[in-house]
């Protein structure tokens, strides 16, 4: 499994003038390591909304690339919008699913069935031109220049290590964590 740091500073080195859209873990890891937040996009609290966010963008942009740095479970929010960008084809959108696991940025739940399918898979048969799979980093850098030279639409699963984001930066209105909402309630139903 990669670091997820060492895999996006990768895509950050070849990204030019590409507009990026990063959410949940992604989005907060990017924000430490971009060079130009200038063609950027990113979503905060908008789960399962980054690939739509981003397709329009596609769609709109066709003559610079896009880029997704999605989470697994964000994507898992809103899988329907694979087949959406199936179906519409854009060329030049690359998505990158932060593949760990879990829920990185309201505690660590795991993901629904996680290890059980394939992102890749997903995106292959909901007609994305392509769709690669990464666990070790040596290999995502020697072949990143093959895959963004790929027609898109392309799906990018990057397997990596669980990091879980600061819940502390995550409230409900009430003044407590997500994180910590999550463990009031679990404990008041026991």
């Amino acid at each position: 499994m990669m670091n997820q740091k060492d895999a996006l500073t990768l895509i950050e080195k070849i990204r030019s003038d590409a507009i990026v859209v990063p959410t949940m873990t992604g989005r907060t890891t990017w924000s430490e390591i971009s060079k130009d937040d200038s063609v950027e996009v990113p979503l905060r609290g908008a789960m399962g909304k980054a690939a739509s966010v981003a397709l329009g963008l596609a769609i709109s942009q066709p003559n610079r690339k896009v880029i997704i740095i999605d989470g697994d479970g964000s994507l898992l929010m809103n899988l329907g919008t694979t087949v959406t960008i199936g179906g519409k084809k854009p060329a030049n959108l690359y998505h990158f699913v932060i593949d760990n696991g879990v829920y990185g940025v309201t505690g660590g739940q795991p993901v629904p069935n996680a290890n059980g399918f394939s992102f890749k898979g997903i995106a292959e048969s909901s007609g994305y031109t392509a769709g690669f799979e990464f666990s070790d980093l040596e290999d995502f850098a020697t072949r990143l220049d093959d895959v963004m030279s790929t027609q898109g639409p392309v799906l990018i699963s990057l397997k990596v290590v669980a990091e879980l984001e600061d819940e502390s930066a995550m409230t409900l209105g009430t003044g407590k964590s997500v994180g910590q909402s999550f463990r009031d309630a679990k404990k008041n139903l026991e």
